[in-house]
């Protein structure tokens, strides 16, 4: 089956190598989007021919409207419009590959069409896990996991009727650039350090949350939603080299583990063409020129926002929303280089200390903590 793709979130790491996949799988698409980049999405309109286009920022969009008048393409803007892509008839597989919370109503609107739903947006299931996998199962939407981690437990756990087989998830993590550093020596890291991550390619966001660890907490939090297991069930384990992806350990002993090469394309390409495998033009992992596969624990003292992430997961409710929504907050001001790198878990430890948690949350009460949560993380 060929699947017909909208993309948001086109001009972000993940949504150029998607585009990169699209193009070798020959696939349609039917709705471009992104934040505010006029220039690369006006290219990849003009090389995909999308029925929609959508920038978030106003401005940005009626510029494109301008630029792309000669092309029988529909330019839209704002929420509303990443809503319209989401939903939208033409396309069966949404790509929901936008950075942070704005990724949960789209989400919510693409399943409640009963669409596929390739997420590489952790946020979404961070904040909301338990309103999105409601939905989905009520409206018949499958959510393909596209992050290279959930990914991997997913194809191991294809041919695994009964969840209670399992024992326990293994996330793996590379450790970051700051892997056997103690807290305290990182106190002074520059932005410039944080954004060298040692395997992976990303965005500046996502980046920084791998040095802090916080991107493996809140994977732990998407895992335990995507799955069904509590987080007793969900472990991380520091492998260096990102050539195990992630472990699947059943009750009898034994463990699954994807490998493949640290490149984002193949869980991209196994998630548009899922239950398929489709030729891949990139080469594989070469066993024979591996190095010697290692694996350690993390260490939670220098990397607190890891064992934060567990505390808001045994918490539950909308503390989830806080940490998510107060580290998007710190991150930022990291960025812009108001705050030092250990103020991101600080910040997100008073806002996870002074925001007061709503069980069972409907989305008006996630969309509130959130809210909060950014002003305690922006230091308000």
């Amino acid at each position: 089956m060929k699947r017909t793709i909208s993309l948001l979130g086109s001009t972000g790491s993940i949504g150029r190598q998607t585009l990169e996949v699209v193009r070798q799988l020959k696939l349609p698409v039917a709705a471009l989007a992104a934040r505010n980049n006029v220039d690369l999405l006006e290219r990849q309109a003009r090389e995909f021919h999308p029925e929609l286009a959508v920038l978030y920022e106003m401005d940005a969009a009626l510029e494109l409207a301008r630029r792309l008048s000669d092309l029988p393409v529909r330019v839209a803007y704002g929420m509303e419009g990443l809503l319209e892509a989401a939903a939208m008839d033409a396309a069966d597989t949404v790509v929901v590959a936008v950075v942070g919370m704005v990724g949960l109503r789209p989400t919510l609107a693409a399943v409640g069409k009963g669409k596929r739903v390739a997420l590489a947006n952790k946020e979404t299931l961070v904040c909301g896990g338990e309103l999105v996998m409601e939905r989905a199962r009520r409206c018949g939407a499958e959510i393909v996991p596209m992050d290279s981690e959930h990914s991997a437990i997913f194809q191991c756990l294809q041919g695994c009727a009964d969840r209670g087989e399992v024992s326990r998830l293994w996330l793996t993590c590379s450790g970051g650039p700051f892997y056997g550093r103690s807290f305290s020596e990182l106190e002074h890291v520059k932005r410039e350090e944080a954004l060298r991550h040692p395997n992976w390619t990303m965005g500046a966001k996502i980046t920084v949350d791998c040095a802090t660890l916080m991107n493996k907490g809140l994977e732990v939090l998407e895992a335990m939603r995507l799955f069904d297991l509590p987080l007793e069930q969900v472990s991380v384990v520091i492998h260096r080299q990102s050539m195990i992806h992630s472990l699947v350990q059943f009750r009898d002993g034994a463990l699954l583990a994807q490998m493949g090469t640290a490149d984002m394309r193949l869980p991209i390409r196994y998630a548009l063409t899922y239950p398929r495998r489709a030729q891949a033009e990139e080469p594989a992992l070469d066993l024979l020129r591996c190095p010697a596969l290692t694996f350690a624990p993390p260490d939670l003292k220098a990397f607190p926002c890891l064992s934060l992430a567990m505390e808001a997961a045994r918490t539950g409710g909308t503390a989830c929303t806080v940490l998510n929504g107060a580290n998007e907050a710190a991150v930022g001001c990291f960025l812009a280089g108001e705050i030092g790198f250990n103020d991101i878990p600080r910040r997100v430890e008073r806002a996870l200390n002074s925001i007061e948690v709503k069980w069972n949350p409907d989305l008006t009460d996630i969309l509130e903590a959130d809210q909060h949560a950014r002003r305690v993380g922006q230091g308000m």
